[in-house]
């Protein structure tokens, strides 16, 4: 049997044996297989080579093998892989110092479990915990909170409707409209709307009674990269201020420099009571997720049990790729790399969307964006909508990322938008390279898109 049939035969029990995430499984038959990784690229078992232009799910945000931050692994491994959550390590000591150099000012009291969604139940539970009798929260629908079953109730697209059976999770979650001028849920424009998706939150909040906390993500991640008017978070700082409401911040994707600075929300200075963030903060070398709280928090749990934990929680090994990870985020930064480079990439994404009649939107910030894909500018009917995701229907983005793949591309795509959220690391150079091979790709959707209304006036430019 030759390498190519064993590699296939391989496959086939993987997918034979395993769930695939998110698919139907007999859809999920024949998955590349990627035998190395260097830098931005990423090699199959044939040595084909892919520029990542996604970060794979927006967390490889240093790239592949990072001399450093593998070295504080090995280190950590040769020493101490794991230690019961009720010891202290230097590894957990060495990550909560690194944290508190990067956090904003008054989160400082930290729980760190193994992922994103982990560090949103954790939050949800804190939440419920120190704000009773209040137990409301109040998501968006353009929002994704995680897969577990707390996590996915506090979804508000699609995937929340597994979760919806289980009632007792569900109970006291309300959704509101997004910060989506694209798509203005009320039919206004910016900046005569007077920010109404802010303000229609103070009166969710006032008539529903009992709301302990809204939670956000700053620039939502799988939908849409909506980037809010600047007003927006100052004022629902102010709103949940008013209202003696919790705001908690899903920086799982924003997290780590990806729109700027270390974390999105102080792109408006606004600073949440509870923070969340996992996948950049290891760039993905280790599986760690963290919720930082302020004083709002923490200080209830002095005298109160806090009623969580993981057998993994505070893992050692977890928890050393963290400070490396955090000292060569900072070196690239200081740099200057990922200012020029995010200046660049969006320069090249506006170029894309005025070239091409099925871009409809290009938004986003530092290296998150995304572009929506349409049939018509004009009318801005879109290819796809939410539920072709769950009934396998298929998708103009997904047709796309996969002649993007064939051109030597990965990019990630959601229903209607596709994910551009390359490494920090990656150069002027490489953006160009994945930009001529998405402009080839983008194609297959202007064939089908109607070549009316005038190029997009990109929603992220306030």
């Amino acid at each position: 049997m030759n390498a190519a049939a064993e590699t296939r035969d391989r496959i086939k029990t993987l997918t034979r044996h395993t769930y695939g995430p998110w698919a139907r499984q007999k859809t999920w038959r024949a998955p590349v297989m990627i035998a190395d990784a260097e830098g931005v690229c990423i090699y199959d078992d044939a040595g084909k080579r892919y520029l990542d232009f996604s970060s794979q799910l927006m967390c490889a945000n240093l790239g592949h093998k990072n001399r450093a931050v593998i070295e504080a692994i090995v280190k950590q491994a040769e020493k101490m892989p794991y230690m019961a959550p009720g010891f202290a390590t230097e590894a957990e000591c060495d990550a909560v110092e690194a944290l508190l150099s990067v956090m904003p000012a008054g989160l400082d009291k930290f729980f760190f479990s193994t992922s994103g969604t982990e560090a949103n139940e954790a939050a949800l539970k804190m939440v419920r915990q120190s704000k009773a009798p209040a137990y409301k929260v109040i998501s968006r629908y353009h929002s994704y909170h995680g897969a577990t079953l707390a996590g996915a109730a506090f979804t508000g697209d699609p995937r929340r409707f597994p979760a919806e059976a289980a009632r007792c999770v569900a109970e006291g979650v309300r959704f509101a409209p997004d910060c989506y001028c694209y798509r203005c849920p009320f039919g206004l424009k910016y900046p005569d709307c007077d920010i109404r998706c802010a303000r229609y939150l103070d009166y969710m909040i006032k008539e529903e009674g009992n709301v302990a906390a809204v939670i956000v993500e700053p620039v939502p991640g799988t939908n849409g990269r909506i980037v809010p008017p600047p007003e927006y978070f100052p004022l629902l700082r102010r709103i949940c201020d008013e209202n003696d409401v919790l705001l908690i911040a899903d920086e799982v994707m924003t997290g780590w420099f990806r729109t700027g600075p270390a974390f999105a929300m102080e792109n408006w200075g606004v600073t949440p009571d509870i923070l969340t963030t996992a996948k950049g903060s290891t760039a993905a070398y280790t599986p760690l997720g963290i919720t930082a709280s302020g004083k709002k928090v923490s200080e209830f749990f002095e005298d109160e049990m806090f009623c969580h934990g993981h057998t993994y929680a505070y893992h050692a090994l977890a928890c050393s790729a963290l400070p490396a990870a955090a000292a060569e985020y900072r070196r690239i930064v200081d740099s200057g790399l990922c200012r020029s480079a995010a200046a660049h990439l969006k320069k090249r994404l506006y170029g894309l969307a005025d070239r091409h009649p099925c871009v409809g939107d290009v938004r986003g910030m530092g290296h998150f964006w995304g572009l929506e894909i349409v049939q018509d500018r004009e009318t801005r009917v879109p290819f796809n909508v939410k539920m072709d995701k769950l009934t396998g229907a298929p998708l103009m983005t997904g047709k796309i990322a996969a002649d993007a793949m064939k051109r030597g591309v990965f990019l990630n795509a959601w229903i209607d938008t596709l994910v551009i959220a390359p490494p920090l690391i990656i150069t002027p150079d490489e953006i160009d390279e994945a930009v001529e091979a998405l402009d080839m790709s983008l194609k297959i959707g202007d064939r089908e898109a109607k070549d009316t209304g005038l190029p997009p006036s990109h929603s992220s430019e306030f």
